[in-house]
């Protein structure tokens, strides 16, 4: 008997050292991991919560990289914040802590960060401020949480609404023009000799990340969607 207790009791004991041996999550930011670390906070997690968690994080990751893209395409805007360097614009955003709070904003998050990109007299970082905008709607539709957990309440309205807003933030990204009838923000090229595109494929994967996790919230949760149709020109940005 006590051959066999033994070795369970050790196989026990190795299980709960590797539960205990967290380390911090990823920030928000960063792409996710290839491999999943093991947590002990992980046996309080469904399937569901880990595929929210991971859509969350491949779609900051796609934000990550267009606000490198767009700061390639717009270089005066990243030193407006008195950045050095075009990576520390985008380390400063998705690298260190600072609760999406910038000066340059105001304190604006979400939709009013979005509009800020826009407004002719606004004359801070406009790369700074469409992230963020965006960055920070896509976290209220998970109602801010990085971390889901079994009695986590997910609202599939709210993400479903989030990528209608990415749809109507590429719209005005792409058409919205200043007085002077120049964009505000260059973006996908397709008059010059190579047609480039990347922008685009890059907010076509964070919509279908919102879409495919709201369809998976209101499957679960056996919610209904109000699917809401508007033409790109007029639409106003749903709440979220």
């Amino acid at each position: 008997m006590h051959r066999t207790i033994r070795p369970t009791l050790i196989s026990l004991l190795a299980v709960f050292l590797m539960a205990c041996s967290t380390t911090n999550p990823p920030h928000p930011g960063n792409k996710s991991p290839t491999v999943s670390e093991f947590r002990l906070s992980n046996f309080a997690k469904t399937e569901i919560d880990r595929i929210a968690e991971i859509h969350q994080q491949e779609t900051l990751g796609h934000l990550r990289v267009l606000m490198e893209k767009l700061y390639r395409r717009n270089p005066k805007e990243w030193k407006k914040s008195g950045n050095n360097s075009l990576e520390n614009a985008v380390a400063r955003v998705f690298d260190l802590p600072h609760d999406w709070n910038f000066q340059e904003l105001k304190g604006k998050k979400g939709i009013d960060s979005l509009y800020l990109t826009f407004q002719e007299n606004y004359q801070n970082d406009r790369v700074l401020a469409f992230i963020t905008g965006l960055a920070t709607m896509v976290l209220a539709a998970y109602n801010d949480k990085t971390d889901f957990f079994i009695l986590d309440d997910l609202d599939p309205q709210k993400l479903y609404n989030s990528a209608r807003n990415v749809e109507i933030a590429v719209w005005k990204l792409g058409n919205t023009r200043d007085s002077k009838g120049e964009l505000f923000l260059l973006s996908n090229d397709i008059d010059g000799p190579i047609r480039n595109l990347s922008f685009e494929r890059e907010f076509g994967k964070i919509i279908g990340e919102q879409d495919i996790m709201a369809r998976i919230v209101a499957e679960r949760n056996n919610r209904s969607i109000v699917r809401i149709v508007q033409s790109l020109a007029t639409a106003i940005f749903l709440p979220i």
